[in-house]
């Protein structure tokens, strides 16, 4: 997978510590740079869920289908620094990104033509971020099976 920066996949899946609350299936499939882990929820295929769990104990579900999490990741590799999610944060955090990686604009175009994607505004993937953390979201609680203690939410109202 994509090592691209703090959004992009690595290769470190795995759930062994973790459950859902629910009791649901919980499945890791992708890392990120920054330690954190990519889980879909339930069972079936790439439609489910996805949940991303960061190392420091905080989790939120992000997107509702691999495709979402993907525009997501090629528009706003940044989401994880968002705390207001305004346009001038955005704007803030993308000038931040395109310092270290100049080429992102043209690495995310060749990434999402290869994939057929089109890809919304960040704005649009933002609002839409916020919209499932908050609305289907809240009901996706993350476990850190060990403790028996719940995740603390990373994006809240």
């Amino acid at each position: 997978m994509w090592s691209g920066g703090p959004a992009g996949f690595t290769s470190r899946p795995g759930s062994a510590a973790r459950r859902w609350a629910s009791g649901a299936a919980l499945e890791g499939f992708a890392g990120d740079g920054a330690g954190g882990t990519f889980f879909f929820c339930g069972e079936g295929g790439e439609e489910r869920p996805v949940l991303y769990a960061d190392s420091e104990g905080g989790a939120a579900l992000v997107a509702v289908g691999l495709a979402e999490l993907l525009r997501l990741l090629l528009v706003a590799p940044w989401w994880r620094d968002c705390q207001t999610f305004t346009a001038e944060e955005s704007r803030r955090l993308a000038a931040e990104c395109l310092e270290d990686m100049p080429d992102l604009v043209a690495r995310r175009d060749r990434a999402a033509g290869a994939l057929g994607l089109v890809l919304p505004t960040e704005g649009d993937v933002l609002a839409r971020l916020r919209e499932v953390a908050l609305g289907i979201g809240k009901d996706f609680v993350l476990v850190f099976t060990p403790e028996g203690e719940p995740y603390d939410p990373l994006i809240r109202g």
